[in-house]
Parts: structure tokens; sequence; C-alpha cells
């Protein structure tokens, strides 16, 4: 007697990065969840603590070592560290970089934390805060991004 057996499942190429690890993804949102967790604290040049405040590569290299992760101090060391990715791959515990003027040197580093949302610390008088990469602001100042997982 013939058994009622469905047809065999289509196997569809996965490109590897496209497919992170659970643990990669869970690391991901935990960055995520540390950076949403600093909102509010205030800007402070060379801070690197929430309780002292943050500058904008402080904060960037706290989240990354309260979740276990080396990242280097400053904006461009921070920025020689990790891989290109484009801005339609962003994935939340990416940084993003900017310059003040296109091409220019980079100034500004934030934590990418999905749905086209970053958080940083913006600079004196300011607190972390969550800022849109669509904004005409960041739009004309973004310098690229990197991922270090």
């Amino acid at each position: 007697a013939a058994q009622n057996v469905p047809p065999p499942l289509k196997r569809l190429p996965v490109d590897r990065a496209d497919a992170p690890s659970p643990a990669a993804a869970e690391l991901r949102g935990r960055l995520a969840a540390t950076a949403e967790s600093f909102l509010g604290i205030e800007y402070v040049w060379g801070g690197t603590s929430s309780e002292s405040g943050f500058d904008c590569s402080g904060l960037t290299s706290a989240v990354y070592r309260l979740n276990g992760l080396d990242m280097p101090r400053s904006v461009g060391e921070q920025h020689a560290a990790g891989t290109a990715v484009g801005a339609d791959r962003l994935t939340a515990g990416d940084l993003v970089f900017f310059a003040a003027s296109p091409g220019g040197p980079l100034t500004h580093v934030g934590i990418y934390v999905g749905g086209g949302v970053f958080i940083h610390a913006p600079g004196r008088g300011k607190t972390v805060r969550r800022e849109s990469l669509g904004a005409a602001y960041f739009r004309a100042r973004f310098a690229g991004a990197r991922s270090y997982l």
C-alpha cells in the first residue's frame, strides 16, 4: 500500500553571513539592550562609565566590554577593528560612524539597535539618546558601519 508521504522540502542556498548563529543573535540583542540601558546618561568628554558619563566611543566600548568583548577606545581604533558592513545590512550591535564633513575624518560613533535607529552620546550638554539614521543630519554625515561579530 502506498503511503501518503509529502514531497521532500526544497533546500534553498543560504549565505552563511546572513544566517547568524543563535549565540551571535543573542549577543547582538544583549548589546542593543545594554546600549538602551544607558539612555539618559550625561555626555562627558573622555567618559567611559554610567557613573562618570560617556563620550561617544566610551559608550560603545563600554557596551561591548560589559558583554565580554574587547573594543578599542577611540573612534578611529573602533573603525579599524571592525569589518565593513553596508548601511542596508546593519544588524543590532554594529557600530555606525560619522564625519563632520563628507569624506572628512571620523568624528563620531554610535551603536545600531535595529529599525533604522542607533544610540549614541551626542555631545556636551546632552545625554545618551536614540536617533534615526534616516535623519538628514546623520545621513549627510554617515561615514560607514562596522561589524565585530
